[in-house]
């Protein structure tokens, strides 16, 4: 893979690895229980997408 499709690629990996610290906070500091679980819900679906796609 190269150019934009890479760059795509690598920008969905650095959203994943925020939202699962976000998830990770969220649900470690007893603030949003709910959220954190979407957020790391989230952040699997956005590296499966990645696996899928560089497969």
């Amino acid at each position: 893979m190269t150019g934009a499709s890479a760059l795509i690629m690598s920008l969905l990996m650095l959203a994943g690895f925020a939202l699962a610290a976000g998830g990770a906070y969220l649900i470690g500091k007893r603030k949003d229980r709910r959220r954190g679980l979407l957020m790391l819900v989230a952040a699997l679906v956005m590296w499966g997408n990645v696996a899928i796609l560089t497969l």
